[in-house]
């Protein structure tokens, strides 16, 4: 969410070698089978999912890595809920998105994350480039163990900003993503880039 040309957000990963679901049987899944019945995840539930999703050292052991690109494959999110494993080589990265109408929930599992966000709630449509007031921008590290929960709207770009080590999150949303907007950045200037959907990604 340029008036001048800037380099495009990062693609989007290639997927792991397999994308069969990875948490049947986890203890994560299993600590959420009993979920009540029809109603929604919260944000802290889908915190709590992910926080116990990246301390299965199975789970996380068992995702395939690829030194060129990132890799990922669904999981079993509670309540209906979207949920994905992804790994991530030295210095990738999301470019920055956001995940439109969705809560949603992300922990680093190994290595370690860098998370850049506007503070800001931006205009849903209606537009294509926006000039940011000054003050907006925040950046958190987050090392294995440390994630963070946030609401609809919410833009930001991850990285792994390490020259050597791959780093493994684990991340949930719910309802499941109807749709990532993708958007480039030069300074203050942030432009909406592309609109991309469930076919797109998975």
């Amino acid at each position: 969410m340029s008036v001048s040309s800037s380099p495009s957000p990062t693609p989007t990963p290639s997927p792991a070698a397999s994308t069969s679901d990875l948490a049947a049987g986890s203890a994560a899944s299993a600590a959420y089978a009993a979920l009540r019945s029809g109603a929604a995840p919260t944000q802290a539930e889908l915190f709590d999912f992910v926080r116990r999703a990246a301390a299965d050292a199975g789970l996380i052991a068992s995702l395939p890595l690829d030194p060129e690109g990132r890799t990922w494959v669904r999981l079993d999110g509670p309540g209906g809920s979207e949920a994905w494993l992804i790994g991530w080589p030295p210095g990738t990265g999301t470019g920055w998105h956001d995940h439109a109408e969705s809560v949603g929930a992300f922990i680093t599992a190994s290595g370690e994350l860098k998370e850049n966000s506007l503070a800001v709630r931006l205009p849903t449509d209606g537009w294509r480039t926006l000039e940011l007031t000054d003050g907006v921008d925040r950046s958190r590290r987050l090392p294995a163990g440390q994630g963070r929960a946030f609401g609809r709207h919410h833009v930001h770009e991850v990285l792994n900003e390490s020259h050597d080590r791959h780093a493994i999150s684990v991340h949930a949303y719910y309802p499941p993503l109807p749709q990532i907007r993708r958007y480039s950045r030069s300074g203050p200037v942030l432009r909406l880039e592309q609109v991309e959907r469930p076919e797109d990604w998975q």
